[in-house]
């Protein structure tokens, strides 16, 4: 397994059995303040596709988006262990086609691991890429970007069949090599059980509290995104209704004269003015 200094954190955080804490940025601004407040794991996640770009599914994000976005991400951490989101375009194809794009997450945008959703070639592509000398963290449960195979956006893993099949892909991903697994809307006792089995991490989002950890996609937190709410959010803040209060303010006062005022404004001395006046033939 490939073990840089802040992934050797991660694993050793569940070893302490300390709560690992990761959260989604597409920008400077966002990531700085998220890595200023000492979140472990910044994704640069696939959500960009609806959140910011405003794109009906993560499957029609490509992957110079998600470089662009990486790049300004990477510039803004100066901690946290980055990761960048592999999408669904990146790895379909062919494992070589995967290797090449994991290795532009590194090498172009500077990202210190990629995520990568189950698929049916899941192993042998996670195999690939971490040969190639990359960090892979694996994503199970609901996968959104082949969420139309599952039945929709929907909970995973809630029969014995489904359960085991879970169970399974975990395992199968530890030992491809796997430093974290993603468990995505599943039950929280089976991502109980998934969590004791496994050596490495789990990072749940909707897999109830007994995950190593937990990510939630940053601008449900904030109250930034007005479309889809799953149960599993939290929305710590309401900035929808701050920012849409500052620009109504913002409106209502150029359109009176109250802004910009003399304190936002500069000045030109009366004796240049007056000389300027003079040379335009102005009175």
């Amino acid at each position: 397994m490939l073990k840089d200094k802040k992934i050797q954190n991660i694993l050793s955080k569940k070893e302490r059995g300390e709560k690992i804490t990761m959260l989604t940025a597409y920008d400077y601004p966002l990531a700085s303040l998220i890595d200023q407040a000492g979140i472990d794991i910044v994704l640069v996640g696939d959500s960009l596709a609806n959140v910011v770009l405003g794109l009906e599914s993560t499957k029609e994000v490509g992957m110079n988006e998600m470089i662009h976005h990486a790049k300004a991400v990477c510039r803004a951490v100066k901690n946290a262990l980055v990761i960048g989101d592999m999408p669904f375009v990146a790895y379909h194809d062919h494992p070589q086609e995967a290797v090449r794009n994991a290795k532009r997450f590194i090498e172009e945008a500077g990202c210190g691991a990629v995520k990568l959703e189950w698929f049916d070639q899941c192993v042998e592509t996670t195999q690939k890429i971490i040969q190639s000398g990359i960090p892979v963290m694996g994503h199970i449960g609901l996968t959104p970007q082949t969420a139309d195979q599952l039945g929709g956006l929907k909970v995973q893993g809630r029969e014995v069949k489904s359960a085991k099949k879970l169970v399974e892909e975990s395992i199968a991903l530890q030992v491809a090599g796997c430093f974290a697994i993603v468990l995505e809307c599943i039950p929280d006792k089976l991502a109980q059980l998934i969590t004791k089995q496994l050596r490495i991490p789990t990072i749940g989002i909707g897999g109830g509290v007994h995950c190593d950890g937990q990510v939630l996609v940053t601008y449900d937190l904030l109250g930034l995104f007005d479309g889809y709410h799953p149960k599993f959010v939290k929305q710590y803040a309401n900035l929808s209704s701050l920012i849409s209060q500052a620009v109504l303010q913002y409106k209502k006062e150029v359109q009176s004269g109250q802004f910009p005022d003399e304190a936002h404004s500069f000045k030109i001395s009366p004796e240049e003015l007056d000389q300027l006046k003079k040379q335009l033939g102005i009175k």
